[in-house]
């Protein structure tokens, strides 16, 4: 089996950019919750 690593090393790059991508859409997610929570704070003295 021979392995070409000019291939490999795009295959790396693409799967970096790929995880890169998901984990900068969950941090945005993650962001866009905190800005919800302090513009709409959590109203805990309903009677």
């Amino acid at each position: 089996m021979d392995i070409n690593m000019d291939q490999l090393w795009q295959a790396v790059e693409l799967l970096g950019f790929g995880w890169g991508g998901v984990f900068i859409v969950i941090f945005i997610i993650y962001l866009a919750s905190i800005a919800l929570t302090r513009m709409f704070p959590v109203n805990k003295d309903k009677k």
